[in-house]
């Protein structure tokens, strides 16, 4: 529904109202709609790049500190999806490395949906989870630390060229939790493309050539991504600046314990449940990066609650 039908159908109500009309109701659904109607319409006034209104890829990589990170990682990972499902989005899991005990060492997974990119963008970085661990029997604070990458996926009338010898591919057989689903040939491909060092992975597929056919894709999304930076220092931080995933490079913290609490140290915007963040409700997060962004007023990484 757009802006003017809908601002009609609240004029209505209104006049309603006045005449004595009991549509308190539906005059709050209408307001409650309305006014997220125009916050979409703003958020979109600042996705205006390029690539903003493309499909996104994500990877997500735990820090230092084995099994805790990597449970810090499947827990972003799940967040993001829960954002794509809140939104309506589908959503495909390219490349998938479970952890030993729990967790995952990597996931890579795209997003499809109307400027999933330029509303991932935001999450680029190095995310922070302060808790008690529920893997230390001395239930003890722990801090974990775990990196996203986010990377559009290309319009199919973009080609990266890949030269043969610059290509490494390895095939494997793929990881996954057992039973029936495990591939028992050597499916899951590896693409390292050497001049670069940059490697891909895809296992979610049965078929050599489809898991080798996405691993080229997001192959191409990161030379792409690499090619815009070497051009355009402005672009930096198009797929998450690489840093350190450790302390004071983090964009975000999430504090479990001993209070509540996750902060945004770039835009400084904070809530004290999160508990919904991590169910996937982190629009108002990216909102207000997005409006810090087109203001100039974006603060640094890394700072204390």
């Amino acid at each position: 529904m757009n802006v003017r039908k809908q601002t009609e159908d609240l004029a209505v109500l209104i006049d309603w109202a006045r005449q004595g009309e009991d549509v308190s109701a539906d005059l709050d659904k209408g307001l409650t709609a309305y006014a997220a109607l125009i916050e979409s319409g703003e958020v979109r006034t600042m996705l205006s790049g390029e690539m903003d209104a493309r499909h996104a890829i994500i990877t997500i990589h735990p820090g230092a500190g084995g099994t805790e990170s990597q449970d810090w990682a499947e827990m972003l990972m799940r967040m993001f999806v829960r954002w794509s499902e809140r939104r309506g989005f589908k959503r495909e899991v390219v490349d998938l490395q479970p952890g030993e005990e729990a967790g995952i060492k990597s996931a890579t997974v795209t997003i499809f949906g109307e400027y999933a990119y330029g509303l991932l963008a935001a999450e680029a970085g190095v995310h922070r989870l302060v808790r008690i661990s529920p893997f230390d029997q001395a239930a003890r604070r722990h801090t974990s630390f775990a990196s996203v990458y986010v990377w559009p996926e290309l319009p199919d009338d973009i080609d990266v060229e890949i030269e043969d010898k610059d290509l490494r591919v390895d095939t494997f057989r793929s990881s996954g939790a057992g039973g029936q689903h495990i591939n028992v040939t050597d499916s899951a491909v590896r693409l390292t493309h050497l001049p670069t060092g940059i490697v891909v992975s895809c296992q979610n597929e049965r078929s050599q050539h489809k898991n080798r056919a996405s691993a080229m894709k997001v192959l191409k999304a990161r030379l792409y991504d690499l090619k815009r930076k070497e051009q355009d220092a402005k672009l930096a931080q198009i797929g998450g600046e690489k840093k350190e995933i450790a302390f004071g490079s983090q964009i975000r913290s999430y504090v479990l314990a001993p209070y509540q609490m996750v902060k945004d140290h770039r835009t400084k915007y904070q809530v004290g449940d999160p508990d919904r963040v991590l169910d996937g409700d982190i629009d108002e997060f990216i909102r207000a990066y997005l409006l810090s962004r087109a203001s100039g007023k974006l603060g640094g990484e890394g700072e204390e609650e």
